[in-house]
């Protein structure tokens, strides 16, 4: 090629008609997610959304999050459907320990050429989880960069935006010696902690398609995408009141409890309290790993932890069970000993 060759986009390794051709086949997905408030589509430089008028006192409440190196696993098994659900839960799960609805979501997608199949099933998990959140998938950004990403792999990343009465939000102030600690049961891992799942099966090298889980393969299980716990807990939030909560993701029950907890309380938790998925049992197997540290980076099977009022644990629990989530009462709140942790697995 000579310097005096006409060069386009294209030749230096952008493609503008995929990416139209990507904006095509989302446009659809987003439109399914459109709930009240929304008053833009997908297309414009930005986004212009309502906040509910039922509100008084709205409060807005963000979150950002990515999926780490799930993603490794996603381009090694060339599984791309559930990393966005993934991408969604990361956020709206954060900010629904506040007590917020999710309003809207915006998703950045960089790779460094674009695959408009790869990419559209990867929007299409973050458009489920949006639905699943009742959250509208409003905007974002598709990037493509040639030479910043190896061939096959992208990265992602989220912000969901989300409104809570002013005098609604869930703080963990009112938490107090004597409340129970209640435990939403966990999809998987989640998407937390996969840079020790991939060195434990890089140890164990496993057949990923062989059964390991009932009618499920290891692939299957490392690949469940992570939980949303969003309208069944705004719904419980109706009827019970919710003292704190907390998100289990990186840093496992150990480090996220203690978030929500009053400097003069712990949360002493009884790992008996709930059934362990075949997982977390076979990976603290293969990679030797110690039980704390299995509570520091995983959720051993609870993706959220939420705080209530003994005399209110009954009723929080037939409310989450009647909206369809596993629960256990895991264990209690009590007064703190000098400097001793605030979490405590027994």
């Amino acid at each position: 090629m000579t310097q005096n060759t006409s060069l386009s986009y294209r030749d230096a390794g952008v493609d503008i008609d995929a990416g139209d051709a990507l904006v095509d086949r989302i446009k659809p997905m987003a439109k399914k997610t459109l709930r009240d408030g929304v008053l833009g589509g997908i297309g414009g430089f930005g986004a212009l959304f309502e906040v509910p008028k039922r509100y008084k006192e709205p409060v807005l409440v963000s979150g950002t999050d990515g999926v780490g190196t799930k993603l490794k696993l996603a381009f090694e098994l060339n599984r791309h459907d559930t990393v966005g659900q993934d991408l969604v839960a990361m956020s709206v799960n954060d900010i629904l320990v506040l007590g917020a609805e999710s309003l809207f979501f915006l998703d950045y997608f960089a790779c460094g050429k674009l695959d408009v199949d790869t990419a559209a099933s990867v929007v299409g998990g973050i458009a489920k989880g949006c639905e699943l959140a009742g959250c509208a998938l409003i905007g974002g950004e598709t990037a493509e960069m040639p030479g910043m990403y190896p061939a096959g792999e992208y990265d992602l990343a989220g912000f969901a935006v989300g409104v809570v009465e002013k005098s609604k939000a869930i703080d963990g102030k009112s938490i107090q010696p004597g409340d129970v600690v209640l435990g939403l049961a966990s999809s998987g891992a989640h998407s937390n902690g996969y840079s020790l799942v991939r060195k434990i099966i890089e140890r164990s090298n496993p057949d990923m398609n062989a059964p390991f889980d009932g009618e499920r393969s290891l692939a299957d299980v490392v690949m469940a995408p992570t939980r949303i716990y969003v309208k069944q807990v705004l719904a419980t939030m109706e009827k019970v009141a919710i003292k704190g909560m907390a998100h289990i993701t990186g840093g496992g029950l150990l480090e996220n409890v203690p978030r929500v907890l009053p400097e003069n309380t712990v949360a002493e938790i009884q790992k008996a309290a709930w059934p362990r998925p075949k997982l977390f049992d076979w990976m603290q197997q293969e990679g030797n790993v110690a039980e704390k540290e299995m509570h520091r980076t995983f959720n051993c099977g609870i993706g959220l932890v939420i705080v209530v009022a003994a005399a209110d644990a009954e009723a929080a629990m037939a409310e989450l069970k009647a909206q369809g989530e596993a629960v256990y009462n895991i264990g209690v709140i009590r007064a703190r000993q000098g400097d001793e942790a605030q979490t405590v697995v027994v």
